[in-house]
């Protein structure tokens, strides 16, 4: 039916659960940086990340007013944590700290029952993409968790682009970079708004799946497809 099968991740491929407000994390990071010679204590991290985070945030905006939904790169957050305290960081220090961070407010990550067949299966009829709003430093690293790192014939990572979904020049950088014609793709993902509303106004056909982290909604979301409860082997019936 298609020749470009386009994928959200999380909550769609994807069930994860994080938790950026328990005290562990903002514990653990602190002491990782103090061992890296960056002394800060929990709550003076905790602060600091919040308020580089808006910063970045601003910088995005004034270098892009293009963006109507921008993104960050979050490894820069973590190297200006070191330099403040007067740590040059090397690439890796940076990437270890990341890896920390997000595999501490990770609690569990997996993949939807029947979603590496589902993969599988779609490649013998056209390409397969990632389309995520994600931070590179976290979701390359889940994705080999995951085992799915290899079976996209292209990936795109919000947090490259510093825009994200439901972003047009978000899917624009998409159908640019891997030459898609829209008439022959679809989208598929579990949010109404990024996924759905953004795979329309690209021109593509949608496919909503709605899951167990996907948001409220009224169930009336002008998708081509509705799936209830993560059903992969409905979806596979509508994609093929």
């Amino acid at each position: 039916m298609y020749d470009n099968y386009v994928f959200d991740l999380y909550g769609t491929l994807a069930d994860i659960h994080t938790d950026e407000f328990k005290d562990e994390l903002w514990q653990v990071s602190s002491a990782f940086y103090r061992e890296n010679g960056a002394a800060y204590s929990p709550e003076e991290f905790h602060r600091r990340y919040d308020e580089l985070v808006e910063y970045e945030k601003a910088d995005v905006h004034k270098r892009h007013p293009e963006f109507e939904h921008i993104d960050i790169r979050i490894e820069k957050v973590f190297r200006k944590l070191f330099e403040e305290k007067g740590v040059s960081p090397s690439d890796q220090l940076i990437d270890e700290a990341g890896l920390l961070f997000r595999r501490t407010s990770r609690d569990y990550i997996r993949l939807y029952d029947g979603i590496m067949d589902l993969l599988q299966s779609l490649k013998k009829y056209g390409k397969v993409y990632l389309l995520t709003n994600a931070q590179r430093s976290f979701t390359w690293d889940e994705l080999g968790i995951l085992g799915i790192r290899d079976i996209f014939d292209g990936i795109i990572i919000s947090s490259d682009e510093e825009c994200c979904k439901p972003d047009i020049h978000f899917y624009k950088a998409l159908i640019k970079r891997f030459g898609l014609d829209p008439a022959k793709t679809v989208m598929v993902g579990n949010d109404p708004v990024t996924d759905i509303g953004g795979g329309k106004n690209a021109g593509f056909d949608t496919l909503y799946i709605h899951t167990n982290i996907s948001p409220a909604i009224n169930l009336n979301t002008g998708c081509t497809y509705f799936i209830a409860n993560g059903d992969t082997t409905r979806m596979k019936d509508h994609l093929i």
